[in-house]
């Protein structure tokens, strides 16, 4: 791409723009084609972490800026070390211009390397102006590093995890090198020795990282290391005189006598790094306000080891197994240690050791109450890194059950924004294989409420797939054949019950999966239960509602069960709504009747009667997506139960909830047919009464032609 027009952007918009179009993943060899425009777009500080763009585009679109820092970390389609030098160098004002580089995690390739003019190859040396270059998880070797030595004004260098041997090179900017970061240095081949002498020598250090991973080594990869630092510390503090910031983490032959001769002899040390080396909870720590210490005796400590370092897996690991110890009982909401734990979890995307603590800490920090208390925005991040664990890791059970734990809260599940549909994708997977009567709880809690929380569209796409059916039912059978009343067979059956909502492809495979002779079964077997003849009744009306499935509830015995329900007094309102619904629906198409026409007669005169002695209730007992379903029901030439079910529903969910279903009233044509009703001669007294109330609730102006509770008095006893 390229911009046909520009204006004069602000240089630090410039900056800002491409830094933005990276973070979003918009950044690639086509979209970095605009900053060509370089008398538009003046770039200074380049920002191309992780982005795929090769050597060409980076050499057409970035290298004729005056660039004065660049960050290519990670960077794919093949663009090295050697590519990204060469083409810097191309550009004279870049010689001079260039402060800070960082190719960390690429290939340097740097036997590919083009020769200039008098034959003599073009390496980091020619970039004169050169301060700060991180070269850490690269290809680094010897020779490399003697080339970058020899820069007149490098002041920090980062040449961790890389395969250098030597150090020797660094006594050539001994009057410069002000940070020296040389974690994890696996190669390296110096006696104590020798190598204390270099360190000795950099007169201007003020800041050392001499960190290593021991959780994947034997004790002795570190051995020389470990007794340099045992050296240095013990030394002399004319040694590094400057220096104000020590990193030794992960270098387990310290001892404390030897990290309490070093911070007592050096009164302007700010920062220590002791993490997992047994030695952080030294008592001369505790006595330095000033200085802060990355270790484990403490929280403070262990907040300090996961912001410092958020890039290193091993110690992010080990900081976050500490943390977990200490925050077991925690009862009070961190969002600052929440924060961290994140930080950590989306550096190591793909890190299962990380993932398995992380996971457990998160739901340590937002367990009952302390959700609540949290940033909505960072709770939000939080559960989108959780999906990102269950899809990564799909097969692992703890960080699965970790995951499932810390989404099992109602406080997150309906109020914090993130991909539900996702959410219940993975936990219905996840159900497939677990059988744990706890886990299989929860499991089923959490897709009853997120498929409460879909937007139609994702509740058809997730109806589609008939696995998820077979599952939810298997549920429902397993509980039903041992006759349990639990929470369990509860979540299972309201969702299945928000599932088949005006969603005719997964109430077809209710079907197809023998859903509607398990429901029977479980209608029987559970009649002394209204909270489940209530759900099971609520599924079968959402079936009722589909004219294509409504020949296969026209079963003579299911009907009169349903009718009986619907004539007890004793029922609960609740039951006997939902089975005047399936009853309305089903008797309201003549043409579709296939059973014995005194039946219909004796269901409709019972509906009406029925309905007339209902008290009104309160609570919200159910909520519509829309009134579509009842279109057909209003139509005047329905009979009057038909009707006045119809009517009695929508009173009731007006009177709870008017604003929210005023305009959907209006927009689905609900209203004309209402007005419809009150106007008709043939419309019984009954509902016309009901059709004026909806009417006066959504427009308070509405004449009434009665008043409603002279025309149904018992209603409102």
């Amino acid at each position: 791409m390229c911009l046909s027009w520009a204006p004069l952007f602000p240089q630090e918009m410039a900056d800002q723009l491409l830094q933005k179009m990276g973070t979003l993943g918009l950044l690639n060899d086509t979209t970095v084609g605009i900053f060509r425009n370089c008398k538009e777009l003046r770039l200074r500080r380049a920002t191309l972490r992780s982005c795929p763009v090769s050597a060409k585009a980076f050499r057409l679109a970035l290298c004729p800026h005056r660039l004065q820092e660049l960050d290519v970390s990670h960077v794919s389609l093949g663009l090295t070390g050697a590519d990204i030098v060469s083409s810097l160098t191309s550009n004279l004002e870049c010689k001079s211009s260039l402060h800070r580089l960082s190719l960390k995690g690429l290939r340097l390739d740097w036997g590919s390397l083009e020769e200039d003019d008098e034959g003599h190859c073009v390496g980091f040396s020619a970039l004169r102006g050169l301060r700060t270059l991180n070269l850490a998880n690269t290809d680094l070797i010897d020779a490399i590093l003697e080339d970058i030595c020899s820069l007149p004004q490098l002041e920090s260098l980062d040449i961790s995890c890389s395969s250098v041997t030597k150090l020797t090179a660094l006594l050539d900017c001994k009057s410069t090198l002000k940070s020296l970061i040389a974690h994890q240095l696996q190669q390296l081949d110096m006696s104590p020795a020798r190598l204390l002498s270099v360190l000795s020598q950099l007169h201007a250090l003020r800041h050392l990282d001499f960190s290593f991973d021991h959780f994947t080594m034997d004790d002795s990869d570190g051995g020389d290391g470990d007794e340099t630092v045992r050296q240095l510390l013990e030394g002399s503090p004319q040694v590094l005189p400057c220096l104000v910031s020590l990193d030794i983490s992960g270098r387990r032959r310290v001892t404390e006598a030897a990290v309490r001769a070093f911070v007592e002899a050096r009164g302007g040390l700010t920062f220590l790094g002791l993490l997992a080396t047994g030695t952080s909870s030294c008592d001369v720590l505790s006595t330095r306000k000033d200085l802060k210490v990355a270790g484990e005796a403490n929280e403070n400590q262990l907040c300090e080891a996961l912001r410092r370092y958020r890039d290193r897996e091993c110690f992010i690991r080990e900081a976050l197994v500490r943390l977990y110890n200490l925050i077991t009982d925690i009862d009070k909401p961190r969002p600052d240690m929440l924060k961290l734990v994140l930080s950590g979890m989306q550096n190591h995307p793909t890190s299962l050791h990380v993932h398995l603590v992380a996971t457990a800490c998160v739901f340590n920090l937002t367990t009952q109450d302390l959700a609540e208390a949290m940033p909505v925005s960072l709770l939000s991040c939080t559960v989108t890194q959780l999906l990102h664990a269950m899809k990564t890791f799909p097969n692992h059970q703890q960080v699965q059950k970790n995951c499932l734990l810390a989404l099992c809260s109602e406080y997150i599940l309906q109020d914090v924004p993130f991909d539900k549909y996702l959410a219940a994708t993975l936990v219905i997977i996840w159900l497939s294989s677990h059988e744990d009567p706890t886990l299989q709880r929860m499991a089923v809690a959490v897709i009853s409420i997120l498929v409460s929380k879909l937007s139609t569209e994702e509740t058809a796409q997730l109806a589609k797939d008939i696995f998820i059916m077979k599952q939810l039912l298997a549920i429902v059978q397993q509980k039903a054949m041992v006759g349990v009343v639990d929470s369990t067979l509860k979540f299972a059956l309201s969702a299945l019950w928000n599932l088949t909502d005006e969603m005719p492809t997964a109430a077809r495979n209710f079907i197809e999966c023998q859903g509607l002779e398990l429901y029977e079964e479980v209608l029987e077997s559970y009649y002394t239960e209204p909270s489940i003849q209530q759900k099971v009744l609520g599924l079968l009306n959402n079936i009722a509602e589909v004219e294509a499935l409504q020949s296969d509830l026209m079963g003579e015995d299911l009907l009169e069960h349903i009718l009986s329900l619907l004539q007890d007094s004793q029922v609960e309102v609740g039951v006997r709504y939902f089975a005047g619904g399936i009853l309305a629906h089903l008797t309201s198409r003549r043409e579709a009747w296939t059973l014995d026409d005194e039946l219909r007669s004796t269901i409709l005169e019972q509906l009406h009667a029925s309905i007339m002695t209902w008290s009104h209730l309160e609570r919200e007992m159910v909520s519509y997506r829309s009134f579509r379903p009842f279109l057909g029901l209003l139509q005047t030439c329905q009979p009057s139960g038909v009707q006045l079910w119809a009517v009695w529903a929508i009173n009731l969910v007006c009177s709870q909830n008017t604003s929210h279903y005023s305009s959907m009233l209006e927009q689905e044509g609900v209203t004309e047919l209402l007005k419809a009703l009150a106007a008709h001669t043939d419309t019984h007294r009954d509902i016309k009464g009901f059709s004026n109330s909806i009417l006066g609730m959504i427009d308070p102006h509405q004449s009434h032609q009665e008043p409603l509770q002279k025309q149904i008095g018992p209603r409102n006893s």
